[in-house]
């Protein structure tokens, strides 16, 4: 089958797995993009840790869950966000003011809608979390 949106299938599978208690989770394909996402969720505490694995077929990333995660998603069309508007999308997507992230791809590469902010600097909306 082929993968329409390989982000919004791993950003499924992480939630899936964290609905259903699962300590661990293995997300693919793997990508350098959902690599960066999932950095930034690390950094943000919403899993504790990934490892990319080799498998021959592009790779795959092996996730740690705390269990920290409500809801996590894509955001698909990619929106242009500038730095004025990403307030307008926060309240779109997450469900209150200072409660989740945003993941931006950015000039200065994957980050959260708080580090572009205080950066000023706008990008594309990649994901969500909370």
């Amino acid at each position: 089958m082929a993968r329409q949106n390989p982000i919004a299938d791993a950003m499924s599978t992480i939630k899936n797995a964290g609905d259903a208690g699962r300590s661990e989770v293995i997300v693919e394909p793997a990508s350098k993009v959902l690599g960066a996402m999932l950095r930034v969720m690390q950094e943000n505490s919403f899993i504790g840790g990934f490892e990319f694995i080799d498998d021959g077929r592009g790779g795959q990333f092996r996730v740690q869950l705390t269990g920290t995660i409500n809801r996590c998603g894509a955001i698909s069309p990619r929106f242009a966000v500038g730095m004025a508007d990403m307030e307008y999308w926060e309240s779109q997507y997450l469900p209150a003011k200072n409660f989740g992230i945003l993941i931006v791809s950015t000039s200065k590469g994957v980050i959260s809608h708080e580090q572009a902010r205080d950066e000023g600097i706008g990008g594309q909306l990649l994901g969500y979390v909370y």
